[in-house]
């Protein structure tokens, strides 16, 4: 058994011991740039139901483990309890608000992305700003795993 003092050692070193063999995995930089515009690609393929107004194509966007959260509501777990609060914004003929990512970033493993970008009404004033993250799926397209909006700020 390992006195406190070599767990401790053992445990801080740990991270460094895996951090060049985790590295030597991740993929190219080619390779994340690629996955960057792939995860630009599909927040704006999202973004699009929205214009569509096809709430079907939203929710096959949607991780079987989506959190989305409404400001000081409860999150959304779930992409039915997503779709469920989302289909009012599905209703009539025009989207009650627009987005696009200004900002997309992929984690060094490829694995998880980030977007954010404003949030616009249908005048196009900002009045918000959505943060998302993605993850990669083993056949290489993303899911949306978490959502979140924040102020116009």
């Amino acid at each position: 058994m390992l006195n406190r003092r070599a767990w401790l050692l053992t445990s801080a070193s740990l991270p460094l011991m895996t951090a060049p063999v985790l590295a030597s995995t991740w993929p190219s930089a080619e390779e994340l740039a690629r996955r960057i515009e792939a995860v630009r690609a599909t927040e704006i393929a999202f973004a699009a139901t929205m214009a569509a107004r096809d709430l079907a194509a939203f929710r096959r966007f949607l991780a079987p483990d989506t959190v989305f959260t409404q400001g000081k509501d409860e999150p959304l777990i779930g992409p039915e309890a997503v779709v469920a609060h989302w289909a009012r914004y599905f209703e009539g003929p025009s989207a009650p608000f627009s987005w696009a990512p200004d900002v997309v970033m992929v984690l060094p493993s490829g694995e998880l992305a980030r977007s954010s970008g404003p949030v616009k009404d249908p005048a196009g004033q900002v009045v918000a700003r959505f943060q998302s993250t993605w993850r990669r799926k083993p056949d290489g397209e993303w899911e949306i795993v978490f959502d979140f909006g924040t102020g116009p700020t």
